[in-house]
């Protein structure tokens, strides 16, 4: 006899590495939901995609920047087994002192403060302490976060090393609570995160600097988040994979 299917969910869980997270899951056989902010086309897509893999599938659209955005996600995706805290956004490329502050705000109030947002609402439906089966949270963090990336979005840099504070110290705190809170860092991965800052060749101007001399690709970072998600990564907490190409 098996036991009830897992089910996960995924912000930001309909572009980009968060479709290919969504995907890769499916095939591993947990259902998904997928929270999503816009653009109607690629939630539908995902959607099929999801259930083409033989998985459920429920779409949430929650900004994650509105002040209930968080809670209104968490409280329609019912019971849950894992959390890929995904959504994430530059809004700019270009130094520091030519980002408008309020890119600034917008970007650490999206990639830090909304992904400590999404974490403890992680582990209040996890945990153990709070009535739940336990789980996995997993991370999305950034290569940008060790590397500061000066010239390109040090504002980002500083928000996805946040994140990586966040796995550290989190993971700690809900160990004994049936969580694990691990981590992937992306180097520079061919999505639309480029385009949508202003800079649609980011990929080709960037990818020869990478020790690998290519881009990654979304379904590499995906492989990484299943493997964190699986009894394989059982005894693995508190730390933050980095698939970056070497940088």
């Amino acid at each position: 006899m098996t036991g009830p299917r897992k089910r996960v969910l995924v912000t930001g869980g309909t572009r980009g590495i968060g479709a290919a997270v969504a995907t890769r899951l499916a095939r591993d056989g947990h259902d998904l939901v997928l929270g999503w902010a816009r653009d109607d086309a690629a939630a539908e897509l995902t959607r099929a995609a999801v259930e083409d893999a033989g998985a459920a599938c429920t779409l949430v659209q929650a900004d994650l920047l509105a002040e209930d955005g968080v809670e209104r996600l968490f409280a329609a995706a019912g019971p849950l087994t894992g959390v890929v805290n995904n959504a994430g956004a530059t809004f700019h490329t270009g130094t520091l002192a030519e980002t408008p502050p309020d890119v600034v705000r917008r970007t650490v109030e999206l990639n830090l403060t909304g992904a400590i947002l999404v974490a403890r609402a992680a582990v209040r439906a996890l945990s153990t302490a709070y009535d739940g089966r336990g789980g996995v949270l997993v991370n999305v963090s950034s290569a940008a976060a060790t590397r500061g990336s000066p010239g390109e979005y040090v504002h980002y840099a500083a928000a996805k090393a946040g994140v990586d504070a966040l796995t550290l110290g989190l993971a700690e705190e809900v160990a004994e609570q049936g969580v694990r809170v691990v981590g992937v860092a992306p180097g520079i991965i061919r999505t639309s995160i480029h385009a949508d800052a202003g800079e649609p060749g980011r990929v080709e101007r960037v990818a020869p600097t990478v020790p690998m001399r290519r881009a990654g690709e979304p379904e590499e970072v995906a492989d990484a988040v299943a493997w964190l998600m699986g009894e394989e990564a059982s005894y693995v907490t508190g730390t933050t994979l980095r698939v970056a190409g070497g940088r």
